[in-house]
């Protein structure tokens, strides 16, 4: 079974997205000026709502007006064409997703251990990682041979820096490569199945799972400073 110490909290994964905040509707930004009544960010935002909550299909000028009771011609204050907003959409996974894995995979740490828990920190954190958009990407995939390669190019990008992260402690090459496809296939595989277990199962199976990883088993203060990381994001 996938390793639960890494998945995202299940009431967190299966509650409905709450619709973004307009800027307009934000006491904390700055007022509009003019006729501007929404802004870029603001059909980025309502885009990606759409996307995870209805598939790409429903991500259409229009539609997405309508929710924020704007006309469509605004769109085209920020955007060429549909397609753009697309390739936006993509870069906005792409900027979030996998740089948070890239990231969290080059983080300091003193034994690979560590490195692995800065690892599953970030899958367990959606303000990090966002579970729900990276299926909605990868179902996009099915529809669309471009997505397909960009996903592709994510998902060795991610396997490549997760490598590097064992090659940083002397696994060989090869072992690397596998250790981190594990890794990854199995956090995805876990989140796809979208399992039902409390959060202190998966504290009290993190050594474990960490074991099973890395071959080598995490030092308590290692194990401790992840449970205060997680406790830190509201987690627990």
């Amino acid at each position: 079974m996938p390793p639960p110490a890494l998945a995202q909290t299940r009431s967190a994964e299966m509650a409905p997205r709450s619709p973004s905040r307009l800027h307009r509707d934000d006491p904390d930004k700055k007022p509009l000026v003019g006729n501007v009544k929404v802004t870029r960010q603001d059909w980025m935002n309502v885009a990606l709502d759409t996307l995870v909550s209805d598939g790409i299909e429903r991500v259409k000028v229009l539609s997405l007006a309508g929710r924020m009771g704007v006309s469509r011609s605004s769109f085209y204050w920020y955007f060429k064409s549909r397609q753009e907003l697309l390739d936006a959409l993509l870069d906005a996974w792409l900027a979030s997703n996998t740089q948070a894995i890239v990231k969290h995979a080059a983080q300091p740490a003193a034994t690979i251990t560590q490195g692995v828990l800065n690892l599953f920190a970030c899958f367990t954190d959606a303000s990090a990682f966002n579970n729900k958009l990276d299926f909605a990407i990868r179902d996009w995939a099915r529809r669309s041979g471009k997505v397909r390669r960009v996903l592709e190019r994510s998902d060795e990008q991610r396997i490549e820096a997760i490598a590097q992260l064992f090659r940083r402690f002397d696994y060989g090459s090869t072992e690397s490569l596998i250790r981190a496809r594990v890794l990854y296939y199995m956090q995805i595989g876990y989140n796809d199945a979208e399992l039902q277990e409390p959060m202190a199962d998966r504290l009290r199976l993190i050594p474990y799972y960490v074991l099973t990883f890395t071959g080598r088993p995490a030092p308590k203060n290692e194990l401790a400073s992840f449970q205060d990381r997680l406790g830190g994001l509201g987690l627990l």
